[in-house]
């Protein structure tokens, strides 16, 4: 990011500068633990190919829960929803796929765990209403959906961890800008340097525009778009 603005700093010197300041996010991790064998994940090569759904939780006010769910291209690692409720049964996870799918056409394959949300009759019957494959991944085994998993890890040092939220708006509103931040404005070294919305674009380009997804040419109306979903 300093790069961009013009600065050049030897790499050294910035990470002594950055570790005086104490600018590193706190990173709550419990001890590592032997995991046993794992089979890798085929990669995505293009965006649609694959996505990833997972539930975070949180609280605000006096101890009150509320969920997030959110779902990510596993391709160009772009959240691509960041949903805040005191409740979210399989039926809203189907009406927030239908409005994704409106938005960045249909996925190929989308990856979860087996949650009851996630295994519901409402979601059965989606995915055999708009014909796409849905992958369980193996009980106890979170590490089948990784990229899911390293997500959930930023959101949480990075926000849910740091931040006090009121109320259910107040925890959106903080959730939508750290979604626009982590899609627009921070480059990512897996991708690159790009940030996910450059990733997207230049790929869609390369390889043409999402089957059944809305044009997406105007930059402006595509963050519009982004952003109602989030909101």
């Amino acid at each position: 990011m300093l790069e961009r603005k013009g600065m050049i700093m030897n790499h050294k010197k910035l990470y002594r500068l950055y570790t005086e300041e104490k600018l590193g996010v706190r990173r709550r991790r419990g001890r590592k633990r032997a995991r046993g064998s794992r089979t890798p994940m085929p990669v995505a090569l293009q965006p649609g190919q694959r996505w990833s759904l997972d539930f975070l939780s949180d609280t605000f006010g006096v101890s009150r829960k509320f969920r997030i769910l959110a779902v990510n291209d596993d391709c160009c690692r772009e959240n691509l929803c960041l949903m805040a409720d005191t409740s979210i049964p399989g039926a809203r996870v189907a009406r927030e796929l239908d409005a994704l799918v409106r938005v960045y056409g249909k996925p190929a394959c989308i990856v979860s765990d087996n949650g009851t949300e996630f295994t519901s009759r409402s979601i059965l019957k989606w995915t055999n209403e708009n014909n796409v494959e849905w992958h369980y991944i193996d009980p106890g085994k979170p590490q089948q959906n990784a990229f899911i998993e390293s997500f959930n890890g930023s959101l949480r040092d990075e926000l849910l961890n740091e931040e006090w939220f009121d109320s259910l708006d107040d925890a959106r509103k903080k959730l939508a800008l750290w979604r626009y931040d982590y899609n627009q404005v921070r480059p990512h070294s897996s991708l690159g340097n790009q940030t996910p919305a450059q990733a997207r674009r230049a790929l869609e380009q390369f390889e043409g525009s999402a089957h059944d997804a809305l044009a997406q040419t105007d930059d402006e109306e595509y963050e519009i778009q982004t952003r109602k979903l989030s909101l």
